[in-house]
Parts: C-alpha cells; structure tokens; sequence
C-alpha cells in the first residue's frame, strides 16, 4: 500500500474540504484522465484497488499513471477504549480530494479501451468522477 516513507508529525488534524482544486487539475502524463467531481478522502487501499482494475482492463497496452498520494494519516483508538488518554494511533493513510483533481491518467490506449478502464476504477473509489481528455478539462469556479 502507499503510505509516505517518513514524517515529520505521525497525528495531523482533521481539516477541512472546501473549495476546488487549483493544483492537479489538469491532464499532463496521459491523453485521458479521471476527475474528481466532488471532495472526499481516498485511502491507500481504493487507490491500489482502482490501479489493480485499469491495469487489468488495459492488459499490458498503455500506462497507467496515478497523481496523488496518501501523506494524510487518520488515527483510530482500540475497539472497547474508554474516553479520553489522549488521541489513537495512526491507523490508515489517505489523499485528500478536491474537486477538479485529475487522480488517474492513461496513456497508450484508444479511447474506447480508456473509457472502460476508468469507468472499473471509478467503481472503486468512493467520490463521484468523471472521464476527461487531454485539452479538454473545464476548471470550475469557486461554488463552495
């Protein structure tokens, strides 16, 4: 799983999810991409899931190419841990996602073969994405 190597602070803060991506929004590796449509986190294993089913639809033809990165640890106490003594442990690793940021590209294939490799990854991922073309990502304005 992806997880980073080292970090300086094992527990960060929860955060907050707003506003749009400004960075990552468009298309620079392959010819097509998968976006986000809406903000969330994905963990280290839905990005692994979603690479094992392109990389498995696209059977040795093209590349695959994954542009973000779990560096979030989220902490979890011990089942059956009464209140308080301080915060858990870190338990999983996840990306933060905005909407607007290309998570996935592809590379080598036609865009039939894209289409439907994307579409098995969007089925693993638990945000709302859509299939985007090199040149032809719409960045939206700030709604949120």
């Amino acid at each position: 799983m992806l997880m980073p190597k080292r970090v300086k602070h094992r527990k960060v803060h929860r955060g907050r999810m707003k506003g749009i991506a400004t960075r990552g929004n468009k298309v620079t590796y392959g010819a097509y991409g998968l976006v986000a449509e809406e903000c969330g986190w994905i963990n280290s294993n839905q990005i692994e899931a979603a690479r094992i089913a392109m990389t498995r639809s696209i059977r040795r033809g093209g590349n695959v190419y994954i542009k973000i990165f779990p560096h979030k640890s989220v902490t979890k106490k011990p089942a059956e841990v009464r209140m308080g003594s301080g915060k858990g442990s870190p338990d999983y690793w996840v990306a933060v996602i905005k909407p607007g940021r290309v998570m996935f590209e592809i590379d080598g294939i036609t865009e039939e073969q894209a289409r439907e490799a994307l579409r098995l990854a969007t089925h693993k991922l638990p945000v709302k994405c859509k299939f985007v073309i090199k040149g032809q990502e719409n960045v939206k304005g700030g709604d949120n």
